[in-house]
């Protein structure tokens, strides 16, 4: 609601000049405190907006203060509002200017669209990240992303999970993908991924980088991620689970990996009811230590070695539990 208002008091502001506060608020049907905080998160935004004391003072714009903008159609107007994503953008530093841009634009749209893109804004929130999961600490992200924006080399550390290593990056772009931040930069005449997570150091120089002009930040996301998909390292796994967890199962899996799960349902039934699923998981390494999150809710028939390696992992959680 609040959108709408600050929206509804510009306006006024645009086609009435000058207002008190007082006047504000009985237009608007609210308190003349909430018409004074309004004016600040105006102002905030990049508004310029100010207050005149006295007898003949009231709230209004600078002079000479408009916007317009015209030939945008409502479907585009509503596609502009869904595809703001706040926390990417406030991370990336740009929170303040988002909120902004979308005021003075919402400002300028002829009424029909300005209400349905209102609309829009009150019915539809986008969420990147998954349920419990906070994205990742990034705190060298605004380096980053000016580095990208200049064609400024960065030099970094970067965490590889074996060791550490240092490079001279040639940031190309940025990418949210599932709350997660990567960038893709060249690096010895090689164009790879990075994620922004993993980042122990980086420090921009002074020396700028030619960026290359046939490469194109999406088809390249595009054909990395699909070439990762199809040589990923997976194994099979053959796995007993009651239905109360299979959504849990989705959280560790993936949710596609269970969606194509092969259902084995013995002849006889299962005696406690629950299923037997054919899956294939990602990072086989890394498979039993996600699997004993299941606890008691499931049971890894195969393969044997696995089962062996979850057994002593559950036996190594329980002496550690037994010692207090």
């Amino acid at each position: 609601m609040r959108a709408s208002r600050l929206i509804n008091l510009l306006l006024l502001l645009q086609t009435r000049g000058q207002l008190t506060a007082a006047e504000l608020a009985v237009e608007l049907e609210v308190s003349e405190r909430t018409i004074h905080r309004d004016i600040e998160a105006l102002s905030a935004a990049g508004v310029p907006v100010y207050a005149l004391r006295g007898p003949h003072g009231g709230v209004s714009l600078v002079d000479g203060y408009r916007t317009r903008l015209t030939g945008m159609t409502a479907e585009e107007a509503e596609a502009l509002f869904l595809s703001g994503v706040p926390g990417p953008a406030a991370e990336l530093g740009l929170g303040t200017v988002m909120a902004a841009a979308r005021l003075k634009v919402l400002a300028a749209l002829p009424p029909e669209l300005r209400s349905r893109a209102s609309r829009l804004v009150e019915r539809f929130h986008l969420d990147a990240t998954g349920w419990f999961q906070s994205g990742e600490e990034t705190p060298l992200l605004p380096v980053l992303s000016a580095a990208v924006w200049e064609s400024r080399q960065v030099e970094v550390v970067y965490d590889r999970n074996d060791r550490l290593v240092e490079r001279t990056l040639q940031p190309l772009g940025l990418v949210l993908k599932a709350g997660i931040w990567y960038v893709v930069a060249a690096s010895d005449g090689q164009i790879r991924t990075y994620r922004v997570a993993r980042f122990r150091r980086a420090t921009a120089v002074d020396e700028h980088f030619q960026r290359p002009q046939s490469f194109d930040l999406g088809a390249y996301w595009a054909d990395s991620t699909a070439a990762y998909e199809e040589h990923a390292e997976r194994i099979e796994i053959t796995l007993r689970i009651a239905p109360s967890a299979i959504d849990i199962l989705a959280e560790l899996a993936g949710s596609a990996a269970v969606r194509q799960a092969e259902r084995l349902t013995p002849p006889e039934g299962d005696p406690d009811g629950w299923e037997v699923l054919r899956l294939r998981m990602d990072w086989p390494l890394e498979v039993p230590a996600r699997l004993v999150a299941l606890g008691a809710d499931a049971e890894l028939l195969e393969p044997a070695e696995m089962r062996l390696r979850i057994a002593e992992i559950a036996r190594q959680v329980a002496a550690r539990y037994a010692e207090r």
